[in-house]
Formats: C-alpha cells, structure tokens, sequence
C-alpha cells in the first residue's frame, strides 16, 4: 500500500513538473513574442520618424503626412498594449494621438519647396527616402489603412518625382560637362535623359518642356562636333600641304 502511494506521488510530483515547465515554457514563449512585437513596432516608429526627418526636402501632401502620423500612433498603441504598465509609451501616445488630430500645416512643405541637392550623397539619399516613403505606402495599403485612390495618386506623385531627379541630375551632370569642354560625356548624359524621357506612356508639360530642351542641347553638341571636326580636318590639311610644298619646292642652287 505504501509503495502504490510513493509511486502515486511520484506520478503526481512528474506531472506536477511537467506541467509546470510547460507552463513556464508558455510563459517564455509569450514573453518572446511579446518581445518581438515590440522590437517590430518600434522598428516602424523609428522608421517612419526617420522618414519625416529626411523628408524636409521632399514635397508630401496632407494625406501621406497623416498616414505617417497614423502609423506612428498605431504602432504606439499597439506598443502600450503589450506594455500597459509603461508610462514613457502612454506619453508617447498621448503626444502622437496630439500630432494627429492637430493635423498638418499647409505650408510646411509644399511642392515648390523641393530643391535639386547639389552633391551625389545628398542626391542618393533623397532617392532613397522617396523609395522608402513608396514602400511604407505600398504596406499600410495592403494593410487597408489607405485607400486605393489616394494611395494610386500618391505613388504615381512619387514615381514623377523620381522621374524629375533623374532628368535634372543628368542635365545638371551633362551641363557640367559641357562647361568643362567634356563634349563626348555631356552627349552621353543628355542622351541618357532623353531616352528616359522618350520612354515614358505619358505626357505633361514638365515632360513636353524637358524633351525640347534636351534635343536643343543634343542638336547643338552634334553641331559643336561638326564644327570641330571640320576644323580638325581643315587644319590637317593645311599641315599635309605645307608638307607637300616643302618636298617639291625647288631646290635651292648655292
């Protein structure tokens, strides 16, 4: 009888153990998730203030401003709900919840605001910035926190402002090979851009204008070469007949 109880008890104690590691192991699990949703979110935040600050030169509407402010204050939220107890996240809230229904000013970042960098790197991080503001509109629509209208206008904004950097970085890059007598690397720059220009399904006026510019800038460089060949071609002439004199001229008597 005895030894049916010690097994009895041992049996109870296994479980017990079991069950205990089990639910410890739940916890741990949890606890991880937890974690990791919380570096998720506050990967979004960071992200998308990372994308605010940088965005001081490029023109944003009304609508993608909101829609970043809201992706701020939704990861928040969800933030302050896997930690109820954290007074820096619910301040957090309660300043993006501010943000939010303050709204945007007009003014403070217009379309005629956006100016070309005049360096590489300043020029590749603005590509970039407007590569990462496409990519968060493309989540949150999948999410069904955009609507399709505003989000196809929105991107379709982005994408010619992508078009307008690199017309004007390779006129800008072309000219400045021109100026430098780099005649041959400013035809190839302007070429670029043309064939780029030429490329697209869709026509305004800053796509009408630029197409007429470029072919002014390429019919005078081909007229510039042509120029300059024949004086090259004249000058080696004039040298190939000064040779000629100078082998049948008479030879002098002494």
């Amino acid at each position: 009888m005895i030894v049916s109880i010690i097994i009895m008890l041992i049996v109870a104690l296994i479980v017990i153990a079991v069950w205990v590691s089990a639910v410890q192991q739940h916890k741990e699990k949890q606890e991880a998730q937890r974690r990791q949703e919380l570096a998720k979110q506050k990967k979004i935040i960071e992200e998308t203030e990372e994308v605010l600050v940088n965005s001081v030169n490029i023109p944003l509407s009304n609508n993608v401003m909101m829609i970043l402010y809201r992706r701020i204050h939704d990861a928040l939220a969800a933030m302050v709900e896997l930690s109820p107890s954290s007074k820096e996240l619910k301040s957090r809230l309660n300043d993006a919840k501010t943000r939010l229904t303050g709204g945007v000013d007009e003014s403070a970042n217009m379309g005629e605001n956006f100016v070309l960098p005049d360096h590489d790197k300043q020029l590749i991080s603005l590509i970039q910035g407007i590569k990462k503001l496409r990519t968060i509109m493309r989540s949150e629509h999948s999410k069904g926190k955009i609507d399709t209208p505003v989000f196809m206008q929105e991107d379709k904004t982005f994408e010619r402002l992508q078009l307008k950097i690199n017309i004007e970085s390779q006129i800008k890059r072309g000219v400045a090979a021109r100026n430098a007598n780099m005649v041959g690397s400013a035809r190839q720059y302007f070429e670029k851009a043309y064939a780029t220009i030429t490329a697209l399904n869709y026509s305004d006026d800053y796509v009408t204008n630029k197409k007429n510019q470029l072919e002014d800038y390429l019919n005078e460089i081909s007229s510039e070469l042509k120029a300059s060949n024949a004086s090259a071609r004249k000058k080696r002439e004039e040298e190939e007949k000064d040779d000629l004199d100078v082998l049948f001229a008479p030879k002098k008597k002494w």
